[in-house]
């Protein structure tokens, strides 16, 4: 519809009081100014801004921005030509791009319904695909042999966020019936990239396919994001017409037409933490069982597994990446493997990790492919052209990727993650495209052994059943034994049926196997929230046998996940040379065992991989305990969780305790 020229010299004269009424701070002038400067061409207004200038107009803004963005746009113009009138060229205009809190317009690509169609959005999601960025004409010259005159010509489409649309035909000949030429080097353009987004993975509804929206962004937004980047997008989220321009079914294309795009940080869902929480965490630093408190309060529904779920711990801590000024990138993640008997809580494990994790991404064996895992070359439907479409691993970047039933991929599928586990990027050379992408994350896999159960008679590399090659990637791996010893069969049946029997308080309804998220909910928010779980008899059971004291502390999940988020991204620990000593020598130590070893020995293979791994789990833990430097007591801690999958000890755990009984 056509806008009145009172209502849009009105509108502009409002915006206009608004930046001078911010004269005063000079906020905006120095924004304009740095704009200029800078050789930009869009002014991001603040929300907040706006609402306290006049809270009427923000929501006439948000229902309506078809009406406001020209005007708003001119007022800018003004300013900035009153600023340096040599800045803007003739026809050129300053854009305008919106950020801040947008109320319930601020939406997931599932929650895009009909209602927000001609209003303006801001919709959060991770970019999936993006087209290649392509010149769209804005004006067209066009010259006439026969009467030597210059003729220009607009265009504008739907997606214009100013004007309304013309045609998009060629003039051929001018009012007269004489033949004009069109000046390809005279006419001007502007860059045109369209992207899709798609709700973040962590957010999405479980048991539905998430959903997708396409985005349009232009001029100076193009490439200001790739695949696999978390962003916020503000725009206007339109309805063009189909391909037959208003097909008869009454369905049309949505798409958001974007005028700002922020990155977010990849932990947008990352805990705060307040100075309590700072002195808490140095407090449960400084005690002597920390690794073990840790350990204990992953996953306490699942009975045992102290070892692995120590790993785990470190595993989500990582060690340091470097990158050298020879071009060398050493790898601070992590990977780990489980191997094992069916039934000994190997895919819980994988949960627990994926409920802790900032960011995980969990796939099956069967359930991905090769290039689902890495990156895929797709052609585009509506230009036909090619582009990139980013894998599970690239949109888990420096975040964890839990793999389920391993041994059951493909062979061919399985050596497109050798590159990720080490190197850390995806290198793609397909149908002309060829790109590097950063896939700097942790594997978590779980896989059962080649005959379903674990041969005891047989070495543990001919059990799994994997190349060498694949295993060496691999810092830790886990043999995961379902072994009949009454003793430990009465504690885990035990520890089940509390778990069954337990009903948290909650208004009568009972709460089945809610061992791992008994943290009461009232408590969110409360500084002085406690950062232990509550003792609570039924759930947690007598522990006094063999009059060893109760030991039922354990971490809520919600001040672990603020432990581990803290440890993790401000603690850098540098190794000393008593550490690094140390390693070296128990390197050589562990070299020399598994060549002396006969067949099988350990089931790791020895590596320079394994030095590195020393490294990376020694670093691991002077970051759970707050520590700046790697000291001996790391090694120490580090070598400990190592020998437990190297020399496959969880075998030797029946015989020790019959030792016990002896004594």
């Amino acid at each position: 519809m056509e806008i009145n020229e009172d209502v849009l010299a009105a509108h502009k004269r409002t915006f206009l009081d608004f930046l001078d009424q911010d004269v005063g701070k000079g906020f905006y002038m120095k924004s304009i100014r740095d704009m200029i400067q800078n050789k930009r061409r869009r002014l991001i207004v603040g929300m907040d801004d706006l609402r306290n200038f006049s809270l009427d107009l923000v929501r006439r803004l948000i229902r309506n921005p078809a009406e406001y963005m020209q005007p708003i746009s001119d007022a800018l113009t003004d300013v900035t030509k009153n600023v340096d009138p040599k800045y803007l060229k003739e026809g050129e205009r300053v854009l305008v791009g919106f950020n801040g809190p947008f109320g319930f317009h601020k939406v997931t690509p599932r929650d895009l319904m009909s209602s927000f169609i001609g209003s303006m959005v801001c919709v959060e999601g991770i970019v999936t695909k993006c087209s290649l960025v392509r010149p769209k004409v804005v004006k067209s010259v066009h010259f006439c042999p026969a009467t030597q005159l210059f003729t220009s010509r607009e265009y504008r489409d739907i997606t214009s966020p100013i004007g309304l649309p013309t045609g998009s035909v060629y003039p051929t000949r001018d009012d007269n019936g004489n033949l004009l030429v069109t000046e390809y080097g005279l006419c001007e353009y502007k860059d045109h990239q369209t992207l899709s987004m798609q709700e973040v993975p962590e957010n999405s509804a479980p048991g539905q396919l998430p959903r997708t929206v396409d985005v349009i962004i232009e001029d100076d937004l193009v490439d200001s994001c790739k695949p696999g980047d978390r962003v916020a997008i503000y725009g206007v989220y339109k309805a063009l017409p189909g391909k037959s321009k208003g097909s008869l079914n009454g369905v049309f294309r949505t798409v958001l037409i974007a005028n700002n795009v922020s990155l977010l940080n990849k932990e947008a869902n990352a805990p705060i933490y307040s100075l309590e929480d700072l002195k808490r965490m140095k407090e449960v630093a400084k005690r002597n069982d920390t690794f073990d408190l840790l350990g204990s309060s992953l996953a306490p529904s699942i009975y045992g597994h102290l070892w692995i779920k120590k790993a785990v711990i470190l595993l989500m801590l990582g060690g340091v990446e470097k990158n050298l000024k020879n071009g060398t990138h050493l790898r601070g993640d992590i990977n780990m493997m489980m191997v094992g008997d069916p039934s000994v809580a190997k895919s819980q494990l994988l949960r627990a990790v994926m409920n802790i994790a900032p960011l995980a991404i969990s796939t099956t064996g069967r359930g991905s492919s090769g290039v689902g895992l890495t990156a895929a070359v797709t052609s585009d439907h509506e230009t036909g052209e090619r582009r990139l479409e980013a894998g599970a691993m690239v949109l888990a970047d420096r975040g964890v990727v839990c793999i389920d039933e391993f041994d059951k991929m493909n062979d061919l599928d399985r050596v497109a993650i050798h590159e990720v586990m080490e190197q850390q990027t995806v290198t793609i050379a397909k149908a002309g495209i060829h790109a590097s992408l950063n896939a700097r994350c942790s594997v978590v896999a779980a896989a059962n052994p080649i005959y379903g159960t674990y041969d005891r008679s047989l070495t543990p590399t001919k059990n799994i059943g994997l190349p060498d090659s694949l295993l060496s990637r691999f810092d830790l791996l886990f043999i995961v034994l379902d072994q009949m010893d009454p003793e430990i069969d009465r504690h885990i049946s035990e520890h089940v049926s509390r778990m069954h029997r337990y009903c948290a308080d909650d208004g009568g309804m009972g709460s089945l196997g809610k061992g791992s998220r008994y943290v009461e909910e009232q408590e969110d928010g409360d500084i002085n929230a406690p950062i232990f779980v509550k003792y609570d008899r039924i759930l947690h059971g007598l522990e006094k046998r063999r009059g060893k004291k109760p030991k039922h502390e354990r971490l809520t999940i919600k001040f672990l996940k603020k432990y581990i988020h803290y440890a993790k991204n401000r603690i850098q620990p540098k190794l000393t040379d008593e550490a690094s000593d140390y390693i070296a020598t128990t390197y050589a130590e562990f070299r020399d065992a598994s060549a002396n070893a006969k067949s099988g020995g350990g089931t790791l293979p020895i590596t320079a991989r394994t030095l590195e791994t020393m490294i990376r789990l020694s670093t691991a833990h002077a970051k759970l305990k707050l520590r700046n430097e790697v000291l001996k007591i790391d090694v120490e801690a580090a070598l400990k969780v190592l020998n437990f999958p190297i020399y496959h000890k969880e075998l030797t755990d029946m015989e020790e305790r019959e030792e016990g009984k002896e004594r």
